[in-house]
C-alpha cells in the first residue's frame, strides 16, 4: 500500500514518501524536489512538468500553467478572469459556463477542461513517485486549499481518478503545514493549549490557521484566507512597473508580444528573489522584443513603495483568524510562515507589527504541506505504524439544506415557501453525520448551498423517492447527511420510518407531540422560525448518534436511538425502508464522462510513451554512428581489415546523413532496424576487440586453476592422506587434458592475427575452467572418515576379563579369513583397532 503525499501548487509540484525512517520529499526526473505545474502540448506528444517548463518559451500558447487557479471555477467568476487576462493560452466558455482550454496538440486544435489538466499534472506526480518507491502508487493524501469549494474539492477527485489515483483524504493546505509541525513536537503540554498561528503566502493566495496543540492533539480554531494575494502578485507590479519604463526609454510595449511578456515575468520573479536578499537588484534582459536589450534597477524601498496596495491587505485574513479563534495576540505563542511568497521582508515586518513577536521559519516554507499531507497518508494507511497524533479539523463554509413544501400541501402557497437550516456551521468538526427528520407523503428534492455571503450559489441538489407509505398520508423519512474525510457534502441515505402494532394507550398522546414539534417541516403555513428552530432541534438531538455511528455508516442506529428517546412504548415497532436517493452536483462531471476522461488520459499517456520510446530509440541510433566511427580508427583499429573499415564508415556516414534529413521523423521500428543493419557489421569487430582483452584474465584463471588441482593431488600433505591414490590419478589426468587443450588452443589463436575470427573464445575457456572444478573439487573436497568413539573404561575387572575373552574369541572364529577380508571388516571399527590387528598377525 503506498503512502504518498502531494502537494499540487500554483506554480510547482512536490511529492513526499514514507518511508521507514521518516518522510522523504523525493527528486523528479532532473534531480529536482519541485516539478514545474506546466503541461506544454506538442505535435507529437506532451511535455509534462520539467520537460514542459523546458519548451514552454518555444510553445508558449500551447504550454498550460496555473491550473490550481482554473480548477472548478466558472467562467464568469471576476477572479478566474482577472488571471486570465495574464495568462498567454487559450480559455473559452465551454457549454456547461466552465473554462475550456484551447492547445494544438497532434496537429489538431483539442480543447481540455482544467480537470483533465490536473489529471495530467498527477500522472506526472505519480510517475515521480512510482519511480523512486520502485512500487505502484494507487492510495495518497493531496493537499488543497481551504477556500476550496465543494465543487472544486469534487474535481480534484475526479483529477485523481484520471490518473489512477484514490485519495484517502484532501486535507488543507495549513491543517497539513500543522501536522508536521506538532507531530514531531515532543513538548507539547498535556493540560494547557499552545496556540500557533500558520501564515501560508504562497503563489498565489494566502491562508491563515491558527491550531491549538497539546500532547498528542492538534486541533484547528480557525481559518481565513484570500484568494488572491500571493507571490504571483509582487512579481505582476514589477511586471508592470518595467513595462511602463521600458515604453518609455526603449519604445516597446511587451503587452503585444506573449514571449516578451513570459521572459519579462520570469526575470521579475527573480528580481524579487534578489530583492529578498539586498537592497538593490538589477534587471537586464537579452534581446527582449524588437532585437533590443533592456536593463534597469530597482532598490526595495521602492519596491515596497508600488507594493503597498497588496501589503495592505495582508492584516485582513490575520485579523480574521484571530476573531473567529475567540483569540487575542495574546494568547497566540508562536507564529510560523511558510509558502514561497513568505520570503518578502516587508511581509515578514507587517506580521511581527501585528503579532508582536518575530514570525519562526523552523519548517522548510515548501515542502511543509507534500510532508504533512503524507504524514496524514501514513496515519490512515496501516501500512505504517504512527505516534499517536489526533488531528481535529475544522470546516471553514456554513452549509444549509433547503427544500420546499411537499404537493400535497401546495395550498395557501406552501409550495412557493423556500425552508432552510443550517446544517453544518462554519467551523463544524470533519468529518461528521447529521440526521434530519421529514414528513412527506411522497418524492420530495433537497437542495444543499452555501450560507456565506462569498459562496453563492447551490451545491448540489437530492431528489429522495419515490416510496410509498402502506398507511397512506405523510410518513416520517429520515434524511442522514455526511460531510466527509474530503470536506464534501452529500445525502448519504433516506429511510423511511414507518410504526407498526401501536399500543393505543401509550401512544395516544405522542402523535400529537410530533406532528406538533416536527410536523411544521410540511405543514401548509408555518411560521419560517418555528421551521428553521425545529429542524435544527430535531438536527442536534441526532447529531451525537449520527456522529457516533458515523464510522460504521449507520444510518438506521441513529434512527433507531431518536425512536428509543421519543417513544416508551416497548410494545412499538418501526419498520424501516430504504428510499432511493438521487445526487445532481451543479457543475460535476458525470461517472461517464470521468471514465471517458480516463480513456482519453491513457490514450495520451501511451502517445507519450511510445514517442519517448521512439526518441530513444533515434538517439540510439546517432550514439552508435558517433561512437563506432570514433573506435574504428581508434580502439577497434587492429581488430578490422582497410576494407572492412572503409565499408563500415561509408555505411556510418549514410545512416547519420539519413537521421537528418528523411530519417528526422521516422518509427521506432525503423531506429530499431536501422540500429541492427550497423550492429550486423559493428558487431563481430566489438566481439574480435572484447575477446582480445578478456582472454587474458580468464586463460589465467583457468591455468591457475589447474595448478591448484595439480599440486593439492601430488601434495604429501597428512590432510589428503585419506583419498585414495587412484582418485588422486584421475585428477592429474584431468589437468594434463585440460592443459593439453589450452596449449594447443593457444598456439592456434597466437598463429592468427587480430582481425580475423577468434579460434579461442573465453566462453569456452571458462566452460573448460568450469568442468575441471566441477570434476576435482569433489574428489580434492572429500572429508575424512569420521573419528573413533573410545570404549568407555570398564568399572570392574572381571567384565574386563569378559571382554577380552570375548574379543579373542572373535578373533579365533574365523582362523582362514583373508588379509583383505580383514581390512574391509576392521574398515568399520576404530582406527587402533585397524593398525593393531595386521600387526598382531603378522607376529603370529
Amino acid at each position: 500500500m503506498s503512502v504518498v503525499g502531494f502537494d499540487f501548487g500554483n506554480e510547482s509540484c512536490i511529492v513526499a514518501v514514507a518511508r521507514q525512517r521518516g518522510i522523504d520529499v523525493v527528486l523528479n526526473d532532473e534531480s529536482k524536489r519541485e516539478t514545474p505545474a506546466i503541461v506544454s502540448f506538442g505535435d507529437k506528444q506532451r511535455f509534462i512538468g520539467t520537460a514542459g517548463a523546458a519548451s514552454i518559451m518555444m510553445n508558449i500558447k500551447n504550454s498550460v500553467s496555473q491550473v490550481k487557479r482554473l480548477i472548478g471555477r466558472k467562467f464568469s467568476d471576476p477572479g478566474l478572469q482577472k488571471d486570465l487576462q495574464s495568462l498567454p493560452f487559450s480559455v473559452t466558455e465551454g457549454p456547461d459556463g466552465f473554462p475550456l482550454v484551447h492547445v494544438r496538440y497532434l496537429g489538431e486544435l483539442k480543447t481540455f477542461t482544467p480537470t483533465q489538466l490536473l489529471g495530467m499534472l498527477f500522472s506526472n506526480l505519480k510517475g515521480i513517485a512510482e519511480t523512486n518507491l520502485n512500487a505502484a502508487v494507487v492510495d495518497c493524501c493531496i493537499g488543497i486549499p481551504v477556500y476550496f469549494t465543494d465543487l472544486q474539492r469534487r474535481a480534484v477527485l475526479d483529477a485523481a481518478t484520471i490518473a489512477g489515483l484514490h485519495p484517502l483524504r484532501l486535507i488543507h493546505e495549513t491543517t497539513a503545514t500543522a501536522l508536521a509541525y506538532g507531530i514531531y513536537k515532543t513538548d507539547l503540554p498535556e493540560n494547557d493549549q499552545l496556540n500557533v498561528a500558520f501564515v501560508d503566502i504562497g503563489h498565489a493566495s494566502m491562508q491563515v490557521c491558527i491550531a491549538g496543540f497539546k500532547k498528542g492533539q492538534l486541533k484547528v480554531l480557525a481559518h481565513s484566507s484570500d484568494q488572491s494575494l500571493g507571490g504571483r502578485d509582487f512579481d505582476e507590479v514589477l511586471f508592470h512597473h518595467f513595462a511602463a519604463k521600458f515604453k518609455d526609454e526603449y519604445k516597446i510595449d511587451v503587452y503585444q508580444n506573449a514571449r516578451a511578456c513570459l521572459r519579462l515575468r520570469t526575470a521579475c520573479e527573480k528580481l524579487k528573489k534578489v530583492l529578498s536578499a539586498n537592497p538593490v537588484a538589477p534587471l537586464n534582459i537579452e534581446c527582449l522584443m524588437d532585437e533590443k536589450d533592456v536593463k534597469g534597477i530597482i532598490k526595495r524601498e521602492e519596491f515596497e513603495q508600488i507594493s503597498i496596495p497588496i501589503l495592505e491587505r495582508v492584516k485582513g485574513p490575520l485579523e480574521q483568524a484571530l476573531a473567529e479563534a475567540g483569540l487575542t495576540v495574546e494568547n497566540i505563542h508562536v507564529v510560523e510562515v511558510v509558502g514561497s511568497g513568505s520570503r518578502v521582508p516587508a511581509i515578514i515586518k507587517i506580521l511581527t507589527d501585528f503579532f508582536k513577536k518575530e514570525p519562526r521559519r523552523t519548517m522548510n516554507a515548501s515542502e511543509c504541506v507534500a510532508r504533512g499531507s503524507a504524514l496524514q497518508c501514513a496515519i490512515l494507511s496501516p501500512t505504517f505504524k504512527v505516534r499517536e497524533f489526533q488531528v481535529n479539523e475544522h470546516f471553514p463554509f456554513s452549509i444549509a439544506l433547503s427544500w420546499k413544501g411537499a404537493a400535497s400541501d401546495s395550498q395557501n402557497g406552501a409550495l412557493d415557501n423556500q425552508q432552510s437550516t443550517v446544517v453544518f456551521p462554519k467551523g463544524n468538526p470533519i468529518p461528521s453525520v447529521k440526521a434530519l427528520t421529514f414528513y412527506r407523503s411522497g418524492t420530495f428534492s433537497v437542495d444543499v448551498h452555501y450560507t456565506d455571503s462569498d459562496q453563492q450559489g447551490k451545491i448540489s441538489t437530492y431528489t429522495i423517492g419515490p416510496f410509498q407509505s402502506s398507511k397512506g398520508g405523510r410518513s416520517k423519512v429520515k434524511v442522514k447527511v455526511r460531510l466527509n474525510l474530503h470536506g464534501i457534502v452529500s445525502v448519504e441515505s433516506a429511510t423511511l420510518l414507518e410504526e407498526e402494532d401501536v399500543d393505543i394507550p401509550v401512544t395516544k398522546e405522542q402523535p400529537a407531540k410530533m406532528e406538533t414539534d416536527e410536523a411544521p417541516a410540511d405543514a401548509a403555513a408555518p411560521p419560517s422560525s418555528n421551521e428553521n428552530d425545529v429542524n435544527m432541534q430535531d438536527a442536534k438531538g441526532t447529531t451525537d448518534a449520527g456522529a457516533e455511528n458515523g464510522s460504521a455508516e449507520s444510518g438506521e442506529q441513529s434512527v433507531q436511538m431518536e425512536t428509543d428517546s421519543k417513544v416508551e412504548a416497548p410494545k412499538k415497532k418501526v419498520k424501516k425502508t430504504n428510499i432511493p436517493v438521487v445526487e445532481l452536483i451543479y457543475g460535476g462531471l458525470a461517472a461517464a464522462d470521468v471514465q471517458k476522461a480516463v480513456e482519453k488520459e491513457f490514450e495520451m499517456a501511451l502517445q507519450d510513451r511510445v514517442m519517448e520510446e521512439t526518441k530513444e530509440k533515434k538517439n540510439a541510433v546517432e550514439a552508435y554512428v558517433y561512437e563506432m566511427r570514433n573506435k574504428l580508427h581508434d580502439k577497434y583499429q587492429d581488430f578490422v581489415t582497410e576494407s572492412q573499415r572503409e565499408e563500415l564508415s561509408g555505411k556510418l556516414q549514410e545512416v547519420e546523413d539519413w537521421l537528418y534529413e528523411d530519417g528526422e521523423d521516422e518509427t521506432k521500428g525503423v531506429y530499431i532496424a536501422k540500429l541492427e543493419e550497423l550492429k550486423k557489421q559493428g558487431d563481430p569487430i566489438e566481439e574480435r576487440y572484447k575477446e582480445h582483452m578478456e582472454r587474458g584474465s580468464v586463460i589465467d584463471q583457468l591455468v591457475y586453476c589447474i595448478n591448484s588441482y595439480r599440486e593439492a593431488a601430488m601434495s604429501a600433505d597428512a590432510k589428503f592422506d585419506h583419498i585414495d591414490i587412484s582418485e588422486k590419478q584421475k585428477v592429474l589426468n584431468e589437468c594434463v587434458e585440460a592443459e593439453a587443450w589450452l596449449r594447443e588452443k593457444k598456439q592456434h589463436q597466437d598463429s592468427l592475427p587480430k582481425h580475423a575470427t577468434p579460434a579461442l573464445y573465453s566462453a569456452d575457456v571458462r566452460k573448460k575452467a568450469e568442468a575441471l572444478d566441477r570434476f576435482c573439487r569433489p574428489i580434492m573436497t572429500k572429508p575424512k572418515p569420521a573419528a573413533p568413539e573410545t570404549p568407555p573404561p570398564a568399572p570392574q575387572g572381571s567384565e574386563q576379563q569378559q571382554g577380552d575373552a570375548s574379543a579373542a574369541s572373535n578373533a579365533s572364529a574365523s582362523p582362514n579369513r583373508k588379509a583383505g577380508d580383514e581390512t574391509e571388516v576392521s574398515s568399520a571399527s576404530t582406527e587402533p583397532m585397524e593398525t593393531e590387528k595386521p600387526e598382531h598377525t603378522s607376529g603370529a
